[in-house]
């Protein structure tokens, strides 16, 4: 087995009485695409929103159980180290929309009081960019609002400014689900390109997506993780029934 960045222990989360997540437990790769695939409302983004510790900023959330960087516990550290260390880039592309693509790249630093150099800022900017695929794109327009770009380029530097921070782990939840299929394919190569350097794990309920780019995926139904492992089994011998059901498209 590969080396474990992340090890999830018994872990269930709640909304109030409200159970979203039952007793999961999982090991991630470092520095491979792991898919978290599931009909909607299956848990699938609340468990990554509990990885970078952004579940418990609702209120009445809950949490039991462990997840673990390399050995240590995230639910025992600073939130705000925890989501250094573990971007993320949501479904729908937000740049900040009154800021420059230039300030939005290096937005995490001012966010966390963190103060560098402009040497520094530039050196970031560009290599965080040059990472997203985006540098090419953009260099000439560094100081225009990140609003003007297309959605695959929001997308992507909302990918970069995730990037900027050097997060170890890298969460995209659904990042492609509103885009056209030209910039889908963008980030896909781009999310090839990343597992060099930064783990992934992808939310998606795009089926042939994760079967295109994950090294393993999880199938989660109703809460539970119904199945784990290399995708490549999982998508051509499933062990578990519902995992083959949802594949084939019974339910969803």
């Amino acid at each position: 087995m590969e080396s474990t960045i992340l090890t999830i222990e018994d872990f269930s989360a709640y909304f109030g009485t409200n159970q979203v997540l039952n007793n999961v437990n999982l090991s991630v790769a470092q520095k491979k695409v792991t898919a978290i695939m599931g009909p909607s409302g299956c848990g699938k983004t609340t468990l990554i929103r509990c990885i970078n510790r952004m579940h418990e900023l609702v209120p009445a959330a809950q949490v039991s159980g462990r997840i673990l960087l390399h050995d240590k516990n995230l639910y025992s550290m600073n939130p705000i180290i925890v989501r250094r260390k573990i971007g993320m880039v949501f479904q729908k592309p937000n740049p900040f929309p009154t800021m420059s693509i230039y300030d939005n790249v290096i937005a995490g630093y001012k966010l966390n009081g963190i103060r560098i150099g402009k040497r520094e800022k530039d050196e970031i900017v560009e290599e965080s960019l040059k990472r997203a695929a985006l540098w090419g794109e953009v260099k000439d327009n560094l100081h225009r609002k990140g609003t003007f770009l297309s959605g695959g380029q929001q997308q992507r530097l909302c990918i970069a400014r995730a990037l900027a921070m050097h997060p170890e782990i890298l969460l995209l939840d659904e990042p492609t689900s509103a885009l056209d299929p030209k910039a889908t394919a963008h980030i896909e190569e781009l999310i090839a390109e990343l597992k060099k350097q930064v783990t992934i794990i992808i939310v998606t309920h795009n089926i042939a997506q994760a079967a295109r780019i994950s090294d393993f995926t999880a199938f989660i139904y109703l809460g539970e993780l119904v199945e784990y492992g290399t995708s490549e089994k999982m998508f051509t011998v499933p062990k578990d029934k519902r995992t083959e059901e949802y594949l084939t498209g019974k339910f969803g």
